[in-house]
């Protein structure tokens, strides 16, 4: 199998570190044009170095810019009017009791999660129908399916993001421009690590075994029984950022190991 995403420009939101990165660095890789995103100027330039440090004949710049807000979406677009391949990975999570979440906390992590993909994929999709060939790709979670109950409004805008990703493939329907979520579970990211280096010290234990002990309490149903590697999400990624996934559209496409106890 060849992916070629040459002369193909991608946007990748949230992409100077874990699963964006790594999904930047693979569409890079297979030979796309790459616009990488961040809050600030260095991340965005130390990130746009490491890809270009570890793929040198890659092409990949960078745009940084709050993509929370109106204001960055539109510097955004005006530095990158269009765009091949879009991919929505901006997004926070955090835990909070369920009956603590107060409108705030709602607002929030929806205008992130939801808002700011739905706000760029208003701007992207209708130039890629006009094209008639586009990829839109937005990351959601297991989260999605398994509502976590330490952070339930993460879980609910992330199914918010999977639904938005589906009536985007209604609304493009026969035009050449696919709109697919992917679902990952844990993953192995800084957040993550730097999350269960945390976990350890608390349990006087080591890394490893309090990865195992998080997996056995919060996501006991883990096939794979690890977190995931950045990559292993972007291998997913860049395969349906590619023409090869043509048929592929409307879909919720799971890398999570496992963990969703539903077969489909």
């Amino acid at each position: 199998m060849n992916i070629d995403l040459a002369g193909k420009r991608a946007v990748v939101t949230g992409s100077t570190a874990g699963i964006g990165f790594a999904i930047a660095k693979g569409l890079a890789g297979a030979g796309a044009d790459v616009v990488v995103t961040g809050r600030t100027q260095a991340a965005v330039d130390k990130a746009v170095a490491a890809i270009a440090t570890q793929q040198p004949d890659a092409k990949v710049s960078g745009v940084a810019a709050d993509l929370a807000t109106p204001e960055g979406a539109a510097d955004l677009i005006a530095e990158v009017p269009q765009a091949d391949i879009f991919v929505s990975n901006l997004g926070i999570y955090g835990a909070k009791p369920a009956f603590e979440l107060d409108d705030a906390d709602w607002a929030h992590i929806f205008n992130v999660n939801v808002t700011s993909a739905a706000r760029l994929a208003r701007h992207y999709a209708p130039i890629m129908k006009d094209k008639g060939w586009g990829r839109l790709i937005f990351i959601s979670s297991e989260s999605a399916q398994n509502i976590p109950v330490e952070m339930i409004h993460y879980g609910v805008s992330k199914a918010a993001l999977q639904a938005l990703s589906r009536g985007y493939a209604k609304a493009l329907a026969g035009t050449g421009v696919t709109s697919n979520a992917i679902l990952p579970g844990p993953t192995r990211t800084e957040s993550s690590v730097a999350f269960i280096a945390d976990l350890a010290r608390e349990g006087g234990i080591d890394p490893a075994e309090a990865e195992s002990r998080f997996l056995a309490e919060n996501r006991p149903s883990t096939l794979i029984g690890r977190f995931a590697a950045p990559e292993e999400i972007a291998n997913l990624a860049v395969y349906v950022a590619s023409p090869l996934s043509s048929a592929t559209t409307g879909a919720a496409l799971r890398v999570e190991g496992g963990i969703v106890e539903s077969p489909s």
